[in-house]
């Protein structure tokens, strides 16, 4: 598994990445998440899309990796 990295380090073209932020309950969470519209999205489930704030990225794991 791929270390993590600042955010500020992380892709923001669009790409997919794993991301860890802190939820308003102080839940840290991991999830994919693209950067668009001047921020930080993920699914919190199939239809829904939060904005976040992330502390931290590593690219998003492919079927190859462990």
């Amino acid at each position: 598994m791929t270390d993590r990295k600042s955010i500020a380090t992380a892709p923001t073209d669009g790409s997919k990445v794993s991301v860890t932020w802190k939820d308003s309950d102080g839940v840290i969470n991991e999830s994919i998440a693209q950067y668009r519209d001047d921020g930080w999205w993920v699914y919190t489930d199939s239809h829904t899309q939060k904005k976040v704030e992330p502390t931290s990225w590593r690219p998003a794991a492919s079927d190859g990796d462990d």
